[in-house]
Protein backbone atom coordinates (compact mmCIF):
# COMPACT_ATOMS: atom_id res chain seq x y z
CA UNK A 1 0.00 0.00 0.00
CA UNK A 2 0.79 3.50 -0.56
CA UNK A 3 2.35 5.30 2.62
CA UNK A 4 0.30 8.16 2.68
CA UNK A 5 -3.96 8.59 2.59
CA UNK A 6 -4.69 8.83 -0.74
CA UNK A 7 -7.85 10.63 0.63
CA UNK A 8 -6.18 13.59 1.52
CA UNK A 9 -7.06 16.72 0.01
CA UNK A 10 -5.60 19.33 2.07
CA UNK A 11 -4.77 21.80 -0.59
CA UNK A 12 -7.00 24.19 -2.45
CA UNK A 13 -8.84 23.12 -5.20
CA UNK A 14 -6.16 19.81 -5.27
CA UNK A 15 -7.09 16.97 -6.86
CA UNK A 16 -6.54 13.79 -5.51
CA UNK A 17 -3.98 11.03 -7.08
CA UNK A 18 -4.25 9.27 -9.97
CA UNK A 19 -4.13 5.65 -10.45
CA UNK A 20 -3.23 3.03 -13.04
CA UNK A 21 -1.91 -0.24 -13.88
CA UNK A 22 -1.46 -0.52 -18.03
CA UNK A 23 0.71 2.95 -18.10
CA UNK A 24 0.73 6.24 -16.64
CA UNK A 25 2.24 9.83 -18.29
CA UNK A 26 3.05 12.85 -16.25
CA UNK A 27 3.66 16.33 -17.52
CA UNK A 28 2.98 20.24 -17.62
CA UNK A 29 1.09 19.95 -20.72
CA UNK A 30 -2.04 17.92 -21.17
CA UNK A 31 -2.04 17.96 -24.97
CA UNK A 32 1.99 16.27 -24.63
CA UNK A 33 0.93 13.84 -21.09
CA UNK A 34 -2.05 12.11 -24.52
CA UNK A 35 0.94 11.65 -26.92
CA UNK A 36 2.82 9.70 -24.77
CA UNK A 37 0.03 7.98 -23.23
CA UNK A 38 -0.90 6.92 -27.23
CA UNK A 39 3.18 5.26 -27.08
CA UNK A 40 1.45 3.20 -24.31
CA UNK A 41 -1.58 2.13 -25.82
CA UNK A 42 0.12 1.03 -28.64
CA UNK A 43 2.16 -1.20 -27.01
CA UNK A 44 5.04 1.28 -26.50
CA UNK A 45 7.30 1.27 -23.36
CA UNK A 46 7.82 3.75 -20.84
CA UNK A 47 10.46 4.96 -22.70
CA UNK A 48 8.68 5.02 -25.86
CA UNK A 49 5.83 7.64 -24.31
CA UNK A 50 8.77 9.34 -22.77
CA UNK A 51 10.51 10.32 -25.85
CA UNK A 52 7.00 10.78 -27.55
CA UNK A 53 6.11 13.00 -25.08
CA UNK A 54 9.23 15.11 -24.93
CA UNK A 55 8.76 15.69 -28.52
CA UNK A 56 5.48 17.16 -28.44
CA UNK A 57 6.19 19.32 -25.40
CA UNK A 58 8.42 21.25 -28.55
CA UNK A 59 5.29 22.15 -30.09
CA UNK A 60 2.80 22.67 -27.44
CA UNK A 61 4.88 23.98 -24.75
CA UNK A 62 7.39 25.99 -26.81
CA UNK A 63 7.30 28.46 -24.17
CA UNK A 64 9.47 26.41 -21.95
CA UNK A 65 11.55 23.93 -24.42
CA UNK A 66 12.19 23.27 -27.38
CA UNK A 67 14.17 20.96 -30.48
CA UNK A 68 17.27 23.02 -29.69
CA UNK A 69 17.63 22.47 -26.15
CA UNK A 70 19.45 19.83 -23.79
CA UNK A 71 17.98 17.05 -21.69
CA UNK A 72 18.69 15.01 -19.04
CA UNK A 73 17.25 11.61 -17.54
CA UNK A 74 17.07 8.49 -14.83
CA UNK A 75 15.58 5.51 -16.50
CA UNK A 76 14.52 2.54 -14.48
CA UNK A 77 14.63 -0.34 -16.85
CA UNK A 78 14.17 -4.00 -16.09
CA UNK A 79 14.75 -3.23 -12.69
CA UNK A 80 18.59 -1.27 -13.39
CA UNK A 81 18.87 2.72 -13.19
CA UNK A 82 20.42 4.49 -16.03
CA UNK A 83 21.66 8.48 -16.13
CA UNK A 84 21.47 10.26 -19.30
CA UNK A 85 23.04 13.57 -19.56
CA UNK A 86 22.55 14.71 -22.98
CA UNK A 87 23.40 18.77 -22.39
CA UNK A 88 25.65 20.18 -24.56
CA UNK A 89 29.05 22.02 -24.38
CA UNK A 90 30.38 25.36 -25.67
CA UNK A 91 31.96 25.76 -29.06
CA UNK A 92 35.80 24.17 -29.20
CA UNK A 93 37.00 27.92 -30.28
CA UNK A 94 34.94 29.57 -27.34
CA UNK A 95 36.24 31.04 -23.93
CA UNK A 96 36.34 33.38 -21.34
CA UNK A 97 39.66 34.65 -22.75
CA UNK A 98 37.75 35.35 -26.03
CA UNK A 99 34.64 37.48 -24.84
CA UNK A 100 36.92 39.35 -22.23
CA UNK A 101 39.42 40.17 -25.85
CA UNK A 102 35.83 40.90 -27.36
CA UNK A 103 35.02 43.44 -24.49
CA UNK A 104 32.58 41.94 -22.92
CA UNK A 105 32.60 41.90 -18.96
CA UNK A 106 29.41 39.12 -18.74
CA UNK A 107 28.02 36.61 -21.06
CA UNK A 108 24.70 37.76 -22.64
CA UNK A 109 21.75 36.52 -22.10
CA UNK A 110 20.02 36.49 -25.71
CA UNK A 111 21.90 36.08 -29.47
CA UNK A 112 24.23 33.57 -30.12
CA UNK A 113 26.73 33.86 -27.70
CA UNK A 114 25.20 31.81 -25.09
CA UNK A 115 24.27 29.20 -27.65
CA UNK A 116 25.63 25.38 -26.87
CA UNK A 117 25.00 22.70 -28.80
CA UNK A 118 21.70 21.41 -28.15
CA UNK A 119 21.66 17.79 -27.12
CA UNK A 120 17.63 16.95 -26.28
CA UNK A 121 17.58 15.48 -30.22
CA UNK A 122 20.67 13.24 -29.12
CA UNK A 123 18.83 12.53 -25.96
CA UNK A 124 15.56 10.94 -27.77
CA UNK A 125 17.58 9.09 -30.31
CA UNK A 126 19.84 7.73 -27.35
CA UNK A 127 17.12 6.34 -25.23
CA UNK A 128 15.44 4.81 -28.22
CA UNK A 129 17.94 2.87 -29.42
CA UNK A 130 18.95 1.31 -25.73
CA UNK A 131 15.34 1.20 -24.51
CA UNK A 132 12.33 1.80 -26.97
CA UNK A 133 10.18 -0.58 -28.90
CA UNK A 134 8.22 1.37 -31.10
CA UNK A 135 9.72 2.55 -34.52
CA UNK A 136 11.77 5.83 -33.89
CA UNK A 137 9.37 7.12 -36.29
CA UNK A 138 6.12 6.76 -34.47
CA UNK A 139 7.18 8.78 -31.81
CA UNK A 140 7.31 11.93 -33.79
CA UNK A 141 3.88 11.59 -35.17
CA UNK A 142 1.67 13.08 -32.32
CA UNK A 143 4.24 16.40 -32.58
CA UNK A 144 4.48 16.45 -36.39
CA UNK A 145 0.07 16.22 -35.92
CA UNK A 146 -0.33 19.11 -33.55
CA UNK A 147 2.42 21.68 -35.31
CA UNK A 148 1.14 20.58 -38.97
CA UNK A 149 -2.68 21.03 -37.89
CA UNK A 150 -2.46 23.26 -34.90
CA UNK A 151 -3.63 22.94 -31.47
CA UNK A 152 -5.56 25.68 -29.01
CA UNK A 153 -3.33 27.15 -27.02
CA UNK A 154 -3.00 25.93 -22.72
CA UNK A 155 -3.62 29.11 -20.40
CA UNK A 156 -0.45 29.20 -18.80
CA UNK A 157 1.78 28.39 -22.05
CA UNK A 158 -0.03 31.89 -23.38
CA UNK A 159 0.84 33.53 -20.67
CA UNK A 160 4.37 32.64 -20.82
CA UNK A 161 4.05 33.33 -24.84
CA UNK A 162 2.81 36.60 -24.08
CA UNK A 163 5.90 37.51 -21.81
CA UNK A 164 8.67 36.08 -24.53
CA UNK A 165 7.04 38.36 -26.69
CA UNK A 166 7.30 41.09 -24.35
CA UNK A 167 10.67 40.47 -23.65
CA UNK A 168 12.30 40.50 -27.50
CA UNK A 169 10.12 43.49 -27.88
CA UNK A 170 12.34 45.45 -25.18
CA UNK A 171 15.60 44.39 -27.00
CA UNK A 172 17.66 46.86 -28.63
CA UNK A 173 18.72 44.38 -31.66
CA UNK A 174 15.21 43.76 -33.18
CA UNK A 175 17.35 41.57 -36.11
CA UNK A 176 17.85 38.75 -33.35
CA UNK A 177 14.35 38.37 -32.69
CA UNK A 178 12.95 38.50 -36.36
CA UNK A 179 12.78 34.98 -37.55
CA UNK A 180 11.24 34.17 -33.83
CA UNK A 181 8.52 36.46 -34.59
CA UNK A 182 7.77 35.22 -38.12
CA UNK A 183 7.54 31.97 -36.38
CA UNK A 184 5.96 32.45 -32.81
CA UNK A 185 4.21 35.54 -33.33
CA UNK A 186 3.68 35.80 -36.77
CA UNK A 187 0.19 38.61 -36.48
CA UNK A 188 2.46 40.47 -34.41
CA UNK A 189 1.91 39.32 -31.07
CA UNK A 190 1.69 35.99 -28.86
CA UNK A 191 -1.29 33.45 -29.49
CA UNK A 192 -3.69 33.67 -26.91
CA UNK A 193 -4.82 30.71 -24.94
CA UNK A 194 -7.64 29.04 -26.66
CA UNK A 195 -6.06 30.16 -29.79
CA UNK A 196 -5.11 27.61 -32.32
CA UNK A 197 -1.58 27.55 -33.83
CA UNK A 198 0.60 25.75 -35.45
CA UNK A 199 4.59 25.41 -37.66
CA UNK A 200 4.89 24.19 -40.42
CA UNK A 201 8.27 24.72 -40.46
CA UNK A 202 8.22 22.98 -37.26
CA UNK A 203 6.40 20.14 -38.48
CA UNK A 204 8.59 19.31 -41.48
CA UNK A 205 12.02 19.53 -38.77
CA UNK A 206 10.19 16.99 -36.83
CA UNK A 207 9.94 14.93 -39.78
CA UNK A 208 13.11 15.77 -40.67
CA UNK A 209 14.58 14.28 -37.39
CA UNK A 210 12.71 11.33 -37.82
CA UNK A 211 13.47 10.10 -40.44
CA UNK A 212 17.21 10.55 -40.26
CA UNK A 213 17.37 9.44 -36.96
CA UNK A 214 18.37 12.81 -35.44
CA UNK A 215 21.70 12.75 -37.32
CA UNK A 216 20.18 15.84 -39.83
CA UNK A 217 20.52 17.83 -37.11
CA UNK A 218 24.13 17.23 -35.94
CA UNK A 219 25.84 16.15 -39.25
CA UNK A 220 23.12 16.70 -42.15
CA UNK A 221 20.77 19.39 -43.48
CA UNK A 222 19.83 20.96 -40.07
CA UNK A 223 23.46 21.26 -38.56
CA UNK A 224 24.50 23.36 -41.50
CA UNK A 225 21.82 25.69 -41.34
CA UNK A 226 22.21 25.76 -37.47
CA UNK A 227 25.39 26.81 -37.89
CA UNK A 228 24.47 29.42 -40.83
CA UNK A 229 22.40 31.07 -38.09
CA UNK A 230 24.76 31.23 -35.00
CA UNK A 231 27.48 32.48 -37.52
CA UNK A 232 25.40 35.01 -39.13
CA UNK A 233 25.32 37.13 -35.79
CA UNK A 234 28.59 36.71 -34.56
CA UNK A 235 28.61 33.62 -32.93
CA UNK A 236 31.19 30.68 -32.48
CA UNK A 237 29.62 27.28 -33.41
CA UNK A 238 31.30 25.40 -36.13
CA UNK A 239 30.11 22.48 -37.60
CA UNK A 240 32.48 20.14 -35.89
CA UNK A 241 30.85 21.06 -32.48
CA UNK A 242 27.64 19.55 -33.63
CA UNK A 243 29.11 16.56 -35.49
CA UNK A 244 31.18 15.48 -32.56
CA UNK A 245 28.44 15.83 -29.60
CA UNK A 246 27.47 12.82 -27.92
CA UNK A 247 25.35 12.67 -24.99
CA UNK A 248 27.01 10.60 -22.02
CA UNK A 249 25.93 8.00 -19.49
CA UNK A 250 26.17 8.65 -16.18
CA UNK A 251 25.61 6.76 -12.73
CA UNK A 252 23.30 8.61 -10.76
CA UNK A 253 24.29 9.96 -7.35
CA UNK A 254 22.23 9.20 -4.06
CA UNK A 255 21.81 10.10 -0.41
CA UNK A 256 19.43 8.41 2.10
CA UNK A 257 16.95 10.49 3.80
CA UNK A 258 14.06 8.84 6.26
CA UNK A 259 14.49 5.47 5.16
CA UNK A 260 14.30 6.32 0.85
CA UNK A 261 16.96 6.68 -1.28
CA UNK A 262 16.70 9.59 -3.11
CA UNK A 263 19.05 9.84 -6.52
CA UNK A 264 19.71 12.71 -9.06
CA UNK A 265 21.89 13.04 -11.99
CA UNK A 266 25.97 14.17 -10.89
CA UNK A 267 27.12 17.39 -12.38
CA UNK A 268 27.49 19.54 -14.47
CA UNK A 269 23.33 19.19 -13.18
CA UNK A 270 22.84 20.71 -9.69
CA UNK A 271 21.22 17.74 -8.58
CA UNK A 272 24.28 17.12 -5.87
CA UNK A 273 22.31 20.65 -4.24
CA UNK A 274 19.23 18.83 -3.26
CA UNK A 275 21.49 15.86 -2.42
CA UNK A 276 23.41 17.75 -0.17
CA UNK A 277 20.15 19.62 1.32
CA UNK A 278 18.70 16.07 2.02
CA UNK A 279 21.75 14.59 3.43
CA UNK A 280 21.98 17.24 5.80
CA UNK A 281 18.51 17.49 6.98
CA UNK A 282 18.66 13.77 7.78
CA UNK A 283 21.22 14.36 10.34
CA UNK A 284 17.99 16.50 12.21
CA UNK A 285 15.22 15.60 14.03
CA UNK A 286 12.90 17.45 12.44
CA UNK A 287 9.68 15.64 13.54
CA UNK A 288 10.20 17.64 16.56
CA UNK A 289 10.79 20.68 15.36
CA UNK A 290 8.16 23.56 14.85
CA UNK A 291 6.86 24.24 11.68
CA UNK A 292 8.43 27.50 11.31
CA UNK A 293 11.62 25.53 12.64
CA UNK A 294 11.93 23.02 10.29
CA UNK A 295 11.20 25.37 7.67
CA UNK A 296 14.19 27.92 8.50
CA UNK A 297 16.93 24.28 8.75
CA UNK A 298 15.42 23.57 5.09
CA UNK A 299 16.18 26.95 3.79
CA UNK A 300 19.22 26.83 5.46
CA UNK A 301 20.52 23.16 4.59
CA UNK A 302 19.62 24.49 0.60
CA UNK A 303 21.70 27.79 0.94
CA UNK A 304 24.97 25.78 2.05
CA UNK A 305 24.59 23.33 -0.55
CA UNK A 306 24.09 26.17 -2.72
CA UNK A 307 27.06 27.38 -1.52
CA UNK A 308 28.78 24.44 -2.61
CA UNK A 309 27.49 24.20 -6.07
CA UNK A 310 28.06 27.82 -7.21
CA UNK A 311 31.65 27.36 -5.50
CA UNK A 312 32.63 23.74 -7.28
CA UNK A 313 30.73 22.58 -9.82
CA UNK A 314 30.81 22.42 -13.25
CA UNK A 315 32.14 20.37 -16.06
CA UNK A 316 33.11 17.77 -14.19
CA UNK A 317 37.21 17.12 -15.53
CA UNK A 318 37.13 20.60 -13.98
CA UNK A 319 35.74 20.28 -10.68
CA UNK A 320 38.48 19.87 -7.69
CA UNK A 321 36.60 17.08 -6.54
CA UNK A 322 34.99 13.64 -7.03
CA UNK A 323 31.04 15.18 -6.41
CA UNK A 324 30.48 12.17 -4.21
CA UNK A 325 32.91 13.43 -1.53
CA UNK A 326 30.42 16.10 -0.89
CA UNK A 327 27.98 13.40 0.02
CA UNK A 328 30.01 11.16 1.99
CA UNK A 329 29.43 10.81 5.83
CA UNK A 330 32.47 12.98 7.09
CA UNK A 331 31.26 15.51 4.67
CA UNK A 332 27.38 15.93 5.61
CA UNK A 333 28.08 15.17 9.02
CA UNK A 334 30.39 18.42 9.27
CA UNK A 335 27.95 20.33 7.45
CA UNK A 336 24.97 20.23 9.79
CA UNK A 337 27.09 21.05 12.44
CA UNK A 338 26.73 24.58 10.65
CA UNK A 339 22.83 24.53 11.16
CA UNK A 340 21.45 25.90 13.89
CA UNK A 341 18.34 28.37 15.27
CA UNK A 342 20.06 31.17 16.31
CA UNK A 343 22.21 31.41 12.65
CA UNK A 344 21.22 32.65 9.64
CA UNK A 345 23.56 32.35 6.67
CA UNK A 346 24.29 34.96 3.90
CA UNK A 347 26.11 32.89 0.91
CA UNK A 348 26.10 34.29 -2.88
CA UNK A 349 23.56 35.00 -5.56
CA UNK A 350 21.99 32.40 -7.19
CA UNK A 351 19.28 34.14 -8.99
CA UNK A 352 18.66 33.19 -12.33
CA UNK A 353 14.99 32.88 -14.16
CA UNK A 354 14.12 29.34 -15.68
CA UNK A 355 12.32 27.83 -18.48
CA UNK A 356 11.91 24.02 -18.73
CA UNK A 357 9.44 20.89 -19.11
CA UNK A 358 9.42 17.68 -16.88
CA UNK A 359 7.54 14.98 -17.72
CA UNK A 360 7.63 11.39 -16.18
CA UNK A 361 6.11 7.53 -17.38
CA UNK A 362 5.96 4.25 -16.14
CA UNK A 363 4.49 1.24 -17.48
CA UNK A 364 2.90 -2.49 -16.64
CA UNK A 365 6.16 -3.87 -17.00
CA UNK A 366 7.50 -1.56 -13.84
CA UNK A 367 9.48 0.70 -16.34
CA UNK A 368 9.71 4.34 -15.57
CA UNK A 369 11.20 7.15 -16.82
CA UNK A 370 12.35 10.90 -15.03
CA UNK A 371 12.75 13.46 -18.02
CA UNK A 372 13.95 16.88 -18.29
CA UNK A 373 14.06 19.55 -21.37
CA UNK A 374 14.70 22.80 -21.32
CA UNK A 375 15.41 25.85 -23.69
CA UNK A 376 15.87 28.05 -20.47
CA UNK A 377 14.60 31.25 -19.79
CA UNK A 378 11.89 30.72 -21.80
CA UNK A 379 12.32 30.31 -25.73
CA UNK A 380 16.39 30.65 -24.67
CA UNK A 381 18.67 32.55 -26.77
CA UNK A 382 15.70 34.07 -28.83
CA UNK A 383 17.78 33.06 -31.88
CA UNK A 384 15.73 30.93 -34.43
CA UNK A 385 16.84 29.23 -37.32
CA UNK A 386 15.18 30.27 -40.45
CA UNK A 387 12.85 28.31 -42.64
CA UNK A 388 13.27 24.88 -39.31
CA UNK A 389 11.35 26.39 -36.28
CA UNK A 390 14.05 25.41 -34.02
CA UNK A 391 14.34 27.77 -31.30
CA UNK A 392 18.13 27.77 -30.07
CA UNK A 393 18.93 27.82 -26.19
CA UNK A 394 20.84 29.65 -24.21
CA UNK A 395 22.12 27.63 -21.37
CA UNK A 396 25.49 29.14 -22.28
CA UNK A 397 24.62 32.04 -19.71
CA UNK A 398 25.20 30.13 -17.00
CA UNK A 399 29.36 29.75 -17.27
CA UNK A 400 31.20 32.06 -15.33
CA UNK A 401 34.18 34.43 -16.96
CA UNK A 402 36.06 33.65 -13.48
CA UNK A 403 39.16 32.11 -14.92
CA UNK A 404 40.54 29.20 -12.46
CA UNK A 405 36.75 28.53 -11.86
CA UNK A 406 35.60 24.82 -12.61
CA UNK A 407 32.47 26.53 -14.32
CA UNK A 408 34.75 29.12 -16.46
CA UNK A 409 33.65 29.44 -19.96
CA UNK A 410 35.90 26.80 -22.02
CA UNK A 411 35.37 25.11 -25.45
CA UNK A 412 33.94 21.91 -25.51
CA UNK A 413 33.24 22.28 -21.36
CA UNK A 414 29.80 22.27 -20.09
CA UNK A 415 28.33 24.81 -18.07
CA UNK A 416 26.32 24.13 -14.77
CA UNK A 417 23.02 23.06 -15.31
CA UNK A 418 19.95 23.92 -13.75
CA UNK A 419 17.73 21.24 -14.89
CA UNK A 420 17.42 18.10 -12.62
CA UNK A 421 15.39 14.79 -12.88
CA UNK A 422 15.07 12.70 -9.70
CA UNK A 423 13.98 9.20 -8.61
CA UNK A 424 13.04 7.67 -5.69
CA UNK A 425 13.50 3.99 -3.95
CA UNK A 426 13.02 1.83 -0.63
CA UNK A 427 15.50 -0.59 0.07
CA UNK A 428 15.40 -3.03 -2.88
CA UNK A 429 12.13 -1.51 -4.36
CA UNK A 430 11.56 1.39 -6.48
CA UNK A 431 9.35 3.57 -6.26
CA UNK A 432 9.63 6.30 -9.00
CA UNK A 433 10.34 9.64 -10.80
CA UNK A 434 9.60 12.44 -9.55
CA UNK A 435 10.94 16.28 -10.70
CA UNK A 436 10.14 20.15 -9.60
CA UNK A 437 11.06 22.45 -12.53
CA UNK A 438 11.87 26.07 -12.73
CA UNK A 439 15.95 27.48 -13.08
CA UNK A 440 17.64 27.36 -9.71
CA UNK A 441 14.32 26.69 -8.19
CA UNK A 442 14.67 23.03 -8.83
CA UNK A 443 17.05 21.46 -6.50
CA UNK A 444 14.66 23.58 -3.32
CA UNK A 445 11.33 22.35 -5.29
CA UNK A 446 12.92 18.98 -4.79
CA UNK A 447 13.56 19.16 -1.00
CA UNK A 448 10.41 20.78 -0.34
CA UNK A 449 8.64 17.92 -2.94
CA UNK A 450 10.53 15.12 -0.73
CA UNK A 451 9.83 16.52 2.63
CA UNK A 452 5.88 16.52 2.51
CA UNK A 453 6.05 13.13 0.94
CA UNK A 454 8.61 11.79 3.02
CA UNK A 455 8.48 13.31 6.26
CA UNK A 456 4.95 14.57 6.32
CA UNK A 457 3.47 11.39 4.10
CA UNK A 458 0.97 13.90 1.56
CA UNK A 459 -0.44 12.65 -1.16
CA UNK A 460 1.46 13.24 -4.50
CA UNK A 461 -1.06 16.04 -5.29
CA UNK A 462 -1.40 17.65 -2.31
CA UNK A 463 2.43 17.52 -1.87
CA UNK A 464 2.96 19.40 -5.51
CA UNK A 465 0.60 21.72 -4.57
CA UNK A 466 1.51 22.81 -1.20
CA UNK A 467 2.91 26.60 -0.91
CA UNK A 468 6.36 26.28 -1.23
CA UNK A 469 9.16 28.98 -0.53
CA UNK A 470 12.57 30.07 -3.12
CA UNK A 471 15.91 31.61 -2.01
CA UNK A 472 17.81 33.13 -4.10
CA UNK A 473 20.04 35.81 -2.58
CA UNK A 474 21.36 36.59 1.31
CA UNK A 475 18.88 36.06 4.10
CA UNK A 476 15.56 36.86 1.76
CA UNK A 477 13.30 34.31 0.89
CA UNK A 478 10.17 35.10 -1.17
CA UNK A 479 7.22 32.39 0.64
CA UNK A 480 3.91 31.57 -1.84
CA UNK A 481 0.65 32.84 -0.59
CA UNK A 482 -1.25 31.66 1.46
CA UNK A 483 1.14 32.01 4.01
CA UNK A 484 1.29 31.23 7.56
CA UNK A 485 1.60 34.78 9.25
CA UNK A 486 2.67 32.82 12.57
CA UNK A 487 5.44 31.43 10.98
CA UNK A 488 6.64 34.25 9.14
CA UNK A 489 6.74 35.94 12.03
CA UNK A 490 9.09 33.43 13.57
CA UNK A 491 11.60 33.17 10.43
CA UNK A 492 11.80 37.07 10.74
CA UNK A 493 12.52 36.57 14.44
CA UNK A 494 15.68 34.19 13.34
CA UNK A 495 17.18 36.50 10.86
CA UNK A 496 15.12 35.89 7.65
CA UNK A 497 13.92 38.66 5.72
CA UNK A 498 10.47 37.41 4.63
CA UNK A 499 8.71 38.54 1.31
CA UNK A 500 5.36 37.18 0.43
CA UNK A 501 3.74 36.80 -3.38
CA UNK A 502 1.06 35.12 -5.18
CA UNK A 503 1.40 31.51 -6.36
CA UNK A 504 2.86 31.13 -9.83
CA UNK A 505 5.52 29.16 -11.79
CA UNK A 506 8.11 31.14 -10.29
CA UNK A 507 8.16 28.10 -7.58
CA UNK A 508 8.64 25.61 -9.88
CA UNK A 509 6.29 23.28 -11.40
CA UNK A 510 6.54 19.24 -10.66
CA UNK A 511 5.01 16.02 -11.51
CA UNK A 512 5.41 12.87 -9.50
CA UNK A 513 4.33 9.11 -10.07
CA UNK A 514 4.62 6.80 -7.09
CA UNK A 515 4.81 2.89 -7.17
CA UNK A 516 3.48 0.16 -5.11
CA UNK A 517 2.14 -3.74 -5.93
CA UNK A 518 -0.66 -5.23 -4.03
CA UNK A 519 0.23 -8.74 -4.35
CA UNK A 520 3.66 -10.77 -5.23
CA UNK A 521 3.83 -11.13 -9.25
CA UNK A 522 0.67 -8.64 -9.43
CA UNK A 523 1.54 -5.63 -11.79
CA UNK A 524 1.98 -2.56 -10.11
CA UNK A 525 -0.12 0.06 -9.10
CA UNK A 526 0.87 4.22 -10.32
CA UNK A 527 -0.05 6.59 -8.27
CA UNK A 528 0.67 10.32 -10.58
CA UNK A 529 0.73 13.80 -9.47
CA UNK A 530 0.73 16.75 -11.63
CA UNK A 531 1.11 20.29 -9.81
CA UNK A 532 -1.48 23.27 -10.51
CA UNK A 533 1.54 25.89 -11.07
CA UNK A 534 1.22 24.24 -14.56
CA UNK A 535 -1.32 23.17 -17.85
CA UNK A 536 0.06 20.05 -16.43
CA UNK A 537 -2.07 16.49 -16.83
CA UNK A 538 -1.63 12.79 -15.44
CA UNK A 539 -2.83 10.56 -18.56
CA UNK A 540 -3.50 6.98 -17.04
CA UNK A 541 -5.12 3.57 -18.55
Amino acid sequence: MFPFDVTQNRQPKTQYPIFASNGIVATSQYLAAQAGLSMLERGGNAIDAAVATAIALTVVEPTSNGIGGDAFAIVLFDGQLYGLNSSGYAPENLSAEVLKRDGLKEIPRYGPIPVTVPGAPSAWKALHRRFGRLPFETLFQPAVDYAQNGYPVSILTGKGWEKACQTYRRQSDSSLFKEWFRIFAPSGRAPHPGERWGSGDHAETLKELAQTGTESFYTGRLSHEIVRCVRAFGGYLEASDLANFRPEWVEPLRVDFRGYTVWELPPNGQGIVALIALGLLERLPLESFSVAQRTHFSIEAVKHAFQIALEKIGEPRSMPDDPRFYLDKGSLDEGSKHLSLGSVSDPADASQPGGTVYLCTADRSGNMVSYIQSNYMGFGSGLVVPGTGIALHNRGCNFSLQSGHPNCLRGKHRPYHTIIPGFLSRGNEWVGPFGVMGGFMQPQGHTQLLLKLLLEKEQPMDALNAPRWQWMKGRSVTFEEPCDAGVLKELTGMGHQIETVPSSALFGRGQVIWRTAYADGAPPVYCGGTDGRSDGCVAAY
